[in-house]
């Protein structure tokens, strides 16, 4: 091996066991380590959250840390079965996959004393993440979903308020404004569009799955795409390379495919005149809202006490009455008692809760495998919808990244 490169290793294990040795400073035993991976603006909101609870003086105040690549240092520590924070955030799509490695405390015993954590009192997605096999591993914060946002003033200019109607932007509405617009407006952006494409799938009766198997390579994937691609070819979707989400917020976009955190980005900006609604489907009587969880779980850690467990009860309950920070985060909370409550009514995301229809939209992909799916989608969407690569060849390149991924890491 060449010097260099043992120097660079040595780089790299010195810097691996330096972070590591960060996140496992000696803490108060009676103190509760939360890790979370929110480093964007929703890591002040949780912050908030925390000095809250820890405010009412409980016996074991939480710490909240904030944890960049949280789930590589998860591994980490779980093989090390050093540092083990207490609580931690985690993504529903990550649960099957934690399970299935026997990293997961199921959490039934710790809320048992606390009798209104049930699934009666959450949004019933947020809840049904974090079920395996019959048995509850996790409680939930919120729901975080796509969503789209209109630009009321250009809907007016070009006589397309009618498109809302009925909460439901089809495909065909938005190819019949072809030859409207001024130049350099465009009826939609290309924010995060492998959500959009998941949101598809769902709505013309396809999986990303079957039998435990990825797929990605079909009859559903091929219409969603092709869906995509005809809007983009007709010069309706902002340019590839281009910051569509940035071109919503300086006017020049109807329609913004982004998340539902983003309306409070959106409220920021000096006259942008916006409302919310689904994410577009080809019927308006069909639609869906890609949407995904954060839950609060518990790594096995044998050094954990009961009495330290309780305490994560407490703070549980606590969250679940007193959430409603979170949605000054643009989220969707999972608990029902904020969700209905008059306050969260001002938040623009409560439209996803406002019916029962509504709240079935938003649909949570938990296959184990679906990170893998989403990183295909996101490496290869936009050279297939913008024409660069061959739909055809793109669905097998798609299929086959997928496929490696899994083989990769069994």
């Amino acid at each position: 091996m060449k010097l260099r490169k043992i120097v660079g290793l040595s780089t790299v294990a010195l810097f691996a066991s330096l972070t590591l040795a960060g996140c496992g400073e000696k803490e108060d035993p009676n103190t509760i380590v939360f890790w979370n991976p929110l480093t964007g603006d929703d890591g002040a909101y949780m912050d908030n959250m925390v000095k809250e609870y820890n405010a009412t003086e409980p016996e074991y105040p939480v710490k909240s840390v904030i944890t960049s690549d949280m789930y590589t240092k998860i591994y980490t520590v779980m093989s090390s079965k050093k540092d083990v924070p207490d609580l931690t955030l985690i993504h529903a799509d990550r649960v099957p996959g934690f399970v299935k490695s026997d990293m997961l405390e199921p959490i039934e015993e710790v809320i048992s004393a606390k009798p209104e954590i049930n699934a009666d009192n959450y949004l019933p997605q947020a809840w049904s993440a974090g079920t395996v096999d019959g048995t509850q591993y996790t409680v939930p914060l919120d729901i975080h979903s796509s969503a789209m946002y209109y630009n009321i003033d250009l809907l007016e200019k070009y006589d397309a308020m009618s498109m809302l109607d009925d909460d439901v932007v089809t495909f065909d509405e938005m190819l019949s404004l072809k030859g409207k617009l001024d130049e350099g407006d465009f009826v939609v952006n290309n924010a995060l569009l492998s959500w959009t494409i998941l949101a598809q799938i769902i709505n013309l009766g396809g999986d990303i799955q079957s039998n435990g198997e990825p797929t990605v390579n079909t009859p559903e994937m091929k219409q969603a795409l092709s869906s995509l691609k005809e809007v983009a070819d007709q010069g309706l979707m902002t340019p590839n390379g281009e910051d569509g989400y940035l071109m919503f917020q300086s006017g020049n976009v109807l329609f913004s495919t982004d998340g539902t955190w983003s309306s409070t980005a959106h409220a920021g900006v000096d006259g942008l005149n916006f409302g919310v609604t689904n994410i577009y489907s080809n019927t308006p009587d069909v639609f869906t809202n890609r949407a995904s969880s954060h839950l609060f779980s518990m790594l096995n850690n044998e050094e954990r006490t009961d009495e330290k467990e309780a305490g994560i009860a407490d703070f549980l309950e606590y969250i679940r009455q007193n959430s409603i920070e979170w949605a000054k985060a643009g989220q969707i909370v999972a608990s029902t008692e904020v969700v209905e409550s008059p306050e969260f009514q001002e938040f623009k995301q409560s439209f996803f809760t406002s019916s029962e229809e509504q709240i079935e939209s938003l649909h949570i992909f938990t296959y184990e495998y679906y990170p893998y799916v989403e990183e295909a989608i996101n490496t290869y969407c936009f050279d297939i919808v913008y024409g660069e690569l061959d739909m055809d060849e793109g669905l097998a390149t798609m299929q086959k990244f997928v496929e490696d991924k899994i083989a990769e890491n069994q």
